[in-house]
């Protein structure tokens, strides 16, 4: 080949290989550093509008009773020093079991309002969390599951420090939160401490929903952009999207009941993955697909399902509801 045929050449790889890190480096700034307002994707994914517009509605009752409450602000320090909060509400009389919940990406803790009443009114103490780098937590980058694992782990010590052996814990999550739920399964310490995970539209790995949306909203492949994303992820994060996920968890997990839940509508999520994670699970395990349900909103789908099947799941995993 001539020089000048080299030089075509390498001003086409040039130029491809710019085209990789502008793309990896767009899915970084949108996913990994702390987001500064409910993603529109999210929004978007969540449902339908006009669904949306009855979910607000119905849940009109649950903001007022949420008004009224008294929530105690928490603050505790993560095992890489960054603070992180939570609110927590007490159940109107002890019956010695907690849930922690975890809200999704671009989310806060108040969001997840429907969960915190529906669990108060199962008689649970409830602290609902600020995942690191949203709501008041501190933190720059998103941990999406891979990190925030670690910080559920911190704050099922805190409650442990406050309450001792007198509170019964189960984790609940939304999507993200869902994932960090089912990956702390993989501390034989929270396992220890935690009698039953509720997992509502988890995704496997961020590395796994990362590749399948730019494969079914953008056509394009994994490598090379995952690659160079990973490697953007963890000079700046310090992780990587692809090294650990909820499959390798639930394999590690021996002891801990799990409920998986998971809309039949979810656009953001496929719901094989929720499949991936029941057929990785080796306890005691249920799964529910929610006809109907939109990414994140099987609980407003159909609420009489999804509160009856949780309190059917941790009545027989043990008599938790």
């Amino acid at each position: 080949m001539s020089k000048k045929g080299n030089n075509a050449v390498i001003g086409v790889l040039g130029a491809g290989a710019a085209a990789v890190v502008i793309v990896a480096r767009i899915l970084y700034n949108k996913t990994v550093v702390r987001p500064k307002e409910v993603s529109q994707d999210i929004i978007d994914e969540f449902a339908d509008p006009k669904k949306m517009k009855v979910y607000m509605a119905e849940l009109e009752p649950v903001y007022e009773w949420m008004d009224q409450q008294t929530f105690e602000h928490i603050y505790i320090t993560a095992d890489d020093g960054i603070k992180l909060h939570a609110m927590y509400l007490p159940a109107g009389e002890d019956q010695g079991k907690l849930a922690i919940i975890h809200h999704g990406f671009t989310s806060k803790a108040e969001d997840g309002l429907f969960h915190i009443k529906a669990f108060y009114d199962m008689g649970y103490d409830v602290l609902a969390l600020d995942l690191r780098a949203h709501g008041k937590s501190e933190g720059q980058y998103v941990g999406f599951g891979i990190l925030d694992r670690f910080d559920t782990r911190c704050w099922i010590r805190y409650v442990r420090e406050r309450f001792g052996r007198n509170r019964k814990i189960i984790l609940h999550g939304i999507s993200m939160g869902a994932t960090t739920s089912l990956m702390a399964l993989g501390s034989p310490e929270v396992r220890q401490e935690i009698s039953a995970v509720i997992a509502d539209c988890a995704f496997t790995s961020p590395d796994a929903i990362f590749s399948h949306v730019m494969k079914k909203d953008y056509h394009l492949p994994a490598f090379p952009f995952m690659a160079v994303y990973n490697k953007m992820t963890k000079s700046n994060a310090g992780y990587r999207a692809d090294e650990y996920s909820t499959l390798k968890a639930l394999a590690e997990n021996d002891s801990i009941p799990v409920l998986i839940i998971h809309g039949n509508e979810d656009k953001f999520v496929p719901v094989w993955m929720a499949e991936q994670n029941y057929e990785a699970c080796r306890t005691e395990k249920e799964l529910l697909i929610v006809e109907g349900g939109g990414h994140g909103s099987s609980a407003f789908e159909n609420p009489e399902l999804y509160i009856k099947t949780e309190k059917e799941f941790l009545s027989r995993v043990g008599g938790l509801s």
